[in-house]
Protein backbone atom coordinates (compact mmCIF):
# COMPACT_ATOMS: atom_id res chain seq x y z
CA UNK A 1 0.00 0.00 0.00
CA UNK A 2 1.10 3.56 -0.67
CA UNK A 3 2.35 5.59 2.28
CA UNK A 4 1.69 9.33 2.00
CA UNK A 5 3.73 11.53 4.30
CA UNK A 6 2.10 14.88 5.06
CA UNK A 7 2.30 17.73 7.57
CA UNK A 8 -0.36 19.55 9.60
CA UNK A 9 -3.72 19.60 7.87
CA UNK A 10 -4.45 23.10 9.09
CA UNK A 11 -1.37 24.54 7.37
CA UNK A 12 -0.02 22.23 4.68
CA UNK A 13 -1.46 23.20 1.31
CA UNK A 14 1.08 21.09 -0.58
CA UNK A 15 0.16 17.98 1.42
CA UNK A 16 -3.51 18.53 0.67
CA UNK A 17 -3.17 18.10 -3.09
CA UNK A 18 -2.22 14.41 -3.37
CA UNK A 19 -4.16 13.55 -0.21
CA UNK A 20 -7.49 14.88 -1.48
CA UNK A 21 -6.91 13.40 -4.93
CA UNK A 22 -6.24 9.92 -3.59
CA UNK A 23 -9.07 10.09 -1.06
CA UNK A 24 -11.63 11.42 -3.52
CA UNK A 25 -10.68 8.82 -6.16
CA UNK A 26 -10.65 6.01 -3.57
CA UNK A 27 -6.98 5.12 -4.04
CA UNK A 28 -5.95 3.32 -0.83
CA UNK A 29 -3.02 4.73 1.14
CA UNK A 30 -1.64 4.92 4.65
CA UNK A 31 -1.38 8.45 6.00
CA UNK A 32 1.61 9.45 8.12
CA UNK A 33 1.38 12.95 9.53
CA UNK A 34 4.46 14.62 10.96
CA UNK A 35 3.73 18.14 12.26
CA UNK A 36 5.83 21.05 11.07
CA UNK A 37 8.63 21.79 13.52
CA UNK A 38 9.67 25.27 14.55
CA UNK A 39 12.36 26.26 12.09
CA UNK A 40 13.73 24.04 9.34
CA UNK A 41 11.94 20.77 8.64
CA UNK A 42 14.76 19.30 6.55
CA UNK A 43 16.25 17.01 9.20
CA UNK A 44 12.84 15.92 10.44
CA UNK A 45 11.50 14.91 7.01
CA UNK A 46 14.77 13.83 5.40
CA UNK A 47 14.59 10.19 6.65
CA UNK A 48 11.61 9.52 4.36
CA UNK A 49 11.72 12.41 1.87
CA UNK A 50 14.83 13.06 -0.28
CA UNK A 51 14.00 16.78 -0.44
CA UNK A 52 13.34 17.04 3.29
CA UNK A 53 9.83 18.29 2.48
CA UNK A 54 6.28 16.99 2.30
CA UNK A 55 4.26 15.62 0.68
CA UNK A 56 6.19 12.49 -0.11
CA UNK A 57 4.66 9.27 -1.44
CA UNK A 58 6.43 6.01 -0.67
CA UNK A 59 5.55 2.98 -2.78
CA UNK A 60 7.21 -0.29 -1.79
CA UNK A 61 10.17 1.60 -0.37
CA UNK A 62 10.46 3.95 -3.37
CA UNK A 63 10.02 7.65 -2.59
CA UNK A 64 8.29 10.09 -4.92
CA UNK A 65 8.43 13.69 -3.72
CA UNK A 66 6.83 16.94 -4.88
CA UNK A 67 3.07 17.10 -5.38
CA UNK A 68 3.20 17.30 -9.18
CA UNK A 69 5.54 14.31 -9.46
CA UNK A 70 3.31 12.32 -7.09
CA UNK A 71 0.27 13.03 -9.26
CA UNK A 72 2.06 11.93 -12.43
CA UNK A 73 3.31 8.78 -10.68
CA UNK A 74 -0.27 7.95 -9.71
CA UNK A 75 -1.51 8.73 -13.23
CA UNK A 76 0.70 5.96 -14.60
CA UNK A 77 -1.00 3.47 -12.29
CA UNK A 78 -4.61 4.60 -11.90
CA UNK A 79 -7.38 5.79 -14.19
CA UNK A 80 -9.16 9.08 -13.66
CA UNK A 81 -6.21 11.11 -12.37
CA UNK A 82 -6.35 13.30 -15.49
CA UNK A 83 -9.29 13.72 -17.92
CA UNK A 84 -9.59 11.05 -20.62
CA UNK A 85 -10.09 13.56 -23.45
CA UNK A 86 -6.66 14.65 -24.82
CA UNK A 87 -7.54 18.35 -25.08
CA UNK A 88 -9.10 18.46 -21.62
CA UNK A 89 -6.07 16.60 -20.28
CA UNK A 90 -3.66 19.08 -21.88
CA UNK A 91 -5.62 22.01 -20.46
CA UNK A 92 -5.77 20.39 -17.01
CA UNK A 93 -2.03 19.74 -16.97
CA UNK A 94 -1.34 23.33 -18.03
CA UNK A 95 -3.60 24.74 -15.31
CA UNK A 96 -2.13 22.47 -12.62
CA UNK A 97 1.42 23.37 -13.65
CA UNK A 98 0.54 27.07 -13.52
CA UNK A 99 -0.83 26.64 -9.99
CA UNK A 100 2.28 24.69 -9.03
CA UNK A 101 4.68 27.40 -10.22
CA UNK A 102 2.78 30.69 -9.95
CA UNK A 103 0.40 32.66 -7.72
CA UNK A 104 3.23 33.72 -5.39
CA UNK A 105 1.33 36.67 -3.96
CA UNK A 106 -1.62 34.47 -3.04
CA UNK A 107 0.65 31.97 -1.29
CA UNK A 108 2.58 34.64 0.62
CA UNK A 109 -0.23 37.05 1.47
CA UNK A 110 -2.97 34.48 2.16
CA UNK A 111 -1.21 31.51 3.78
CA UNK A 112 -3.38 28.45 4.31
CA UNK A 113 -4.82 28.09 7.79
CA UNK A 114 -8.09 26.20 7.50
CA UNK A 115 -9.42 26.95 10.95
CA UNK A 116 -9.24 30.73 11.04
CA UNK A 117 -11.24 33.55 9.52
CA UNK A 118 -9.24 36.64 8.65
CA UNK A 119 -10.12 40.19 7.70
CA UNK A 120 -7.28 40.74 5.23
CA UNK A 121 -5.24 43.91 5.05
CA UNK A 122 -5.73 46.02 1.88
CA UNK A 123 -5.15 43.83 -1.18
CA UNK A 124 -1.93 44.53 -3.05
CA UNK A 125 -1.73 44.84 -6.81
CA UNK A 126 0.13 41.54 -6.97
CA UNK A 127 -2.58 39.71 -5.03
CA UNK A 128 -5.30 41.40 -7.07
CA UNK A 129 -3.58 40.13 -10.22
CA UNK A 130 -3.40 36.58 -8.84
CA UNK A 131 -7.09 36.61 -7.93
CA UNK A 132 -8.03 37.93 -11.36
CA UNK A 133 -6.00 35.22 -13.04
CA UNK A 134 -7.56 32.52 -10.85
CA UNK A 135 -11.06 33.62 -11.75
CA UNK A 136 -10.12 33.88 -15.41
CA UNK A 137 -8.60 30.40 -15.40
CA UNK A 138 -11.51 28.79 -13.56
CA UNK A 139 -14.09 30.43 -15.79
CA UNK A 140 -12.20 29.25 -18.84
CA UNK A 141 -12.16 25.62 -17.70
CA UNK A 142 -15.73 25.59 -16.43
CA UNK A 143 -16.99 27.17 -19.64
CA UNK A 144 -14.83 25.18 -22.00
CA UNK A 145 -15.55 21.72 -20.54
CA UNK A 146 -19.01 22.24 -19.06
CA UNK A 147 -18.23 21.75 -15.36
CA UNK A 148 -18.99 21.22 -12.60
CA UNK A 149 -15.25 20.63 -12.23
CA UNK A 150 -12.48 22.45 -14.05
CA UNK A 151 -11.92 19.87 -16.81
CA UNK A 152 -15.37 18.32 -17.04
CA UNK A 153 -17.90 16.41 -15.01
CA UNK A 154 -15.42 14.57 -12.79
CA UNK A 155 -13.01 15.66 -10.08
CA UNK A 156 -9.44 15.19 -11.29
CA UNK A 157 -5.88 16.23 -10.49
CA UNK A 158 -6.36 19.79 -11.70
CA UNK A 159 -9.10 20.30 -9.10
CA UNK A 160 -6.84 18.83 -6.42
CA UNK A 161 -4.21 21.44 -7.23
CA UNK A 162 -6.68 24.24 -6.57
CA UNK A 163 -8.14 22.65 -3.42
CA UNK A 164 -5.93 24.78 -1.11
CA UNK A 165 -7.30 27.92 -2.79
CA UNK A 166 -10.80 26.89 -1.68
CA UNK A 167 -9.65 26.92 1.94
CA UNK A 168 -7.92 30.27 1.39
CA UNK A 169 -11.12 31.69 -0.12
CA UNK A 170 -13.01 30.55 2.98
CA UNK A 171 -10.46 31.88 5.44
CA UNK A 172 -9.89 35.29 3.82
CA UNK A 173 -13.30 35.90 2.23
CA UNK A 174 -11.91 35.88 -1.31
CA UNK A 175 -14.50 36.20 -4.05
CA UNK A 176 -14.60 35.59 -7.79
CA UNK A 177 -16.89 36.47 -10.66
CA UNK A 178 -18.93 34.37 -13.06
CA UNK A 179 -19.04 30.58 -12.80
CA UNK A 180 -15.84 30.74 -10.74
CA UNK A 181 -17.78 32.27 -7.83
CA UNK A 182 -19.33 28.91 -6.88
CA UNK A 183 -16.26 26.77 -7.54
CA UNK A 184 -14.49 27.10 -4.14
CA UNK A 185 -17.67 26.06 -2.29
CA UNK A 186 -18.05 23.10 -4.65
CA UNK A 187 -14.60 21.91 -3.65
CA UNK A 188 -15.23 22.52 0.05
CA UNK A 189 -18.35 20.34 -0.14
CA UNK A 190 -16.46 17.28 -1.38
CA UNK A 191 -16.39 14.45 1.19
CA UNK A 192 -12.59 14.34 1.19
CA UNK A 193 -12.35 18.10 1.72
CA UNK A 194 -14.81 17.95 4.61
CA UNK A 195 -12.74 15.14 6.15
CA UNK A 196 -9.52 17.16 5.83
CA UNK A 197 -11.16 20.26 7.26
CA UNK A 198 -12.55 18.43 10.30
CA UNK A 199 -9.13 16.94 11.02
CA UNK A 200 -7.48 20.36 10.61
CA UNK A 201 -9.88 21.92 13.12
CA UNK A 202 -9.12 19.13 15.61
CA UNK A 203 -5.37 19.72 15.52
CA UNK A 204 -3.87 21.36 18.57
CA UNK A 205 -0.42 22.06 17.08
CA UNK A 206 0.55 25.68 16.67
CA UNK A 207 3.71 26.50 14.74
CA UNK A 208 4.89 30.07 15.43
CA UNK A 209 6.12 30.74 11.89
CA UNK A 210 2.83 29.79 10.27
CA UNK A 211 0.85 31.66 12.90
CA UNK A 212 2.94 34.78 12.29
CA UNK A 213 2.31 34.56 8.54
CA UNK A 214 -1.44 34.51 9.14
CA UNK A 215 -1.14 37.45 11.54
CA UNK A 216 0.76 39.42 8.91
CA UNK A 217 -2.02 38.78 6.38
CA UNK A 218 -4.75 40.53 8.35
CA UNK A 219 -6.78 40.54 11.54
CA UNK A 220 -7.93 37.14 12.80
CA UNK A 221 -11.62 37.59 13.59
CA UNK A 222 -12.41 33.96 14.38
CA UNK A 223 -10.40 30.88 15.33
CA UNK A 224 -12.38 27.64 15.05
CA UNK A 225 -9.53 25.30 15.94
CA UNK A 226 -9.42 23.06 18.99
Amino acid sequence: MYVLHIANKNYSSWSLRPWVLMRELAIPFEERLTPFPTGSSFRLYRPFSPSGRVPCLVDDGWAVWDSLAIVEYLAERHQGIWPADPKARAWARSAAAEMHSSFTALRNLCPMSCGVRVEPFPISDALRHDLFRLGDLWNDGLGRFGGPFLAGDRFSAVDAFFAPVAFRAQSYGLSFEGAAAAYPKRLLDLPAMREWYAAGLAETWREPGHEAEVGAAGTVIEDLRA
